[in-house]
């Protein structure tokens, strides 16, 4: 069940205002996010997002939409629904490190004059 459309003709919501999707109507594809890596050694990076029925299609596209001048090595297609994302209102609480830790980071520790390339 679908949610219903806010620019549907009121003449075709059904009473409730609920719609249900038919499984064989491809109109509706989910929504893949894309993520490219120009070279080897570097990270993917996230180049756009696209609609496909699978994720097959959905490399394709992905291939043809954000790799034209053969500048990808790499392709990810992940179906927006699985990306599971932090609040970014609540950054605060959930990027600080704790108090008293401050050995958690690399400006706490001095260089050492007796290794070399540090």
């Amino acid at each position: 069940m679908a949610e219903t459309d806010p620019h549907a003709p009121a003449d075709q919501i059904p009473d409730g205002g609920v719609v249900t999707e038919d499984p064989a109507d491809h109109s509706v594809w989910p929504l893949w996010e894309v993520f490219v890596r120009s070279s080897r050694g570097l990270s993917h990076v996230h180049a756009g997002s696209l609609h496909a029925p699978d994720p097959a299609m959905a490399l394709r596209n992905a291939r043809d939409l954000y790799t034209r001048r053969n500048e990808g090595t790499s392709i990810w297609v992940v179906p927006a629904a699985e990306i599971t994302a932090s609040d970014p209102d609540s950054k605060g609480g959930y990027f600080e490190s704790s108090k008293g830790k401050s050995y958690r980071h690399a400006t706490y520790y001095t260089q050492s004059e007796g290794v070399p390339h540090l």
